[in-house]
């Protein structure tokens, strides 16, 4: 099993932040431009630590050199199931500086924008203070 699902299936948050690059961006599947940087990254990760229910990771994929994995997951946000998947690229140092998040069906994308939205003053003062 990769560090990285490892430590979100434990919702070990320091070991998620850790694998993390300093520039590490973070694509959204509700936002319309991407987040730069750690701090940012890791405070997103950690709301959605809290809106995701009965989060599971199903599947794992990995690119032939390991720098690029794909991480199928199923969640629930206010009660409509999420399938999605975490697209992520690791630099030389084995840090991911890239993390897409692609979900599935709409419903289940507009209730987690919407759960995030409500958190993203939080997330955002958060990311300030890091």
């Amino acid at each position: 099993m990769h560090p990285f699902r490892k430590a979100v299936e434990a919702r070990d948050l320091a070991a998620i932040e850790a694998l993390l690059a300093e520039d590490v961006v973070f694509s959204s599947p509700v936002a319309h431009k991407p987040y730069p940087g750690k701090a940012i990254t890791a405070a997103i990760l950690r709301a959605v630590i809290q809106v995701f229910e009965n989060f599971r990771y199903e599947r794992e994929i990995a690119s032939p050199d390991g720098r690029d994995h794909a991480f199928v997951f199923r969640a629930e946000v206010n009660g409509l199931e999420v399938h999605g998947c975490d697209f992520l690229h690791f630099d030389e140092e084995g840090r991911i500086d890239e993390f897409t998040v692609m979900v599935r069906p709409l419903s289940a994308a507009k209730a987690l924008a919407e759960a995030m939205g409500a958190r993203f003053e939080e997330i955002q003062r958060e990311a300030a203070g890091r």
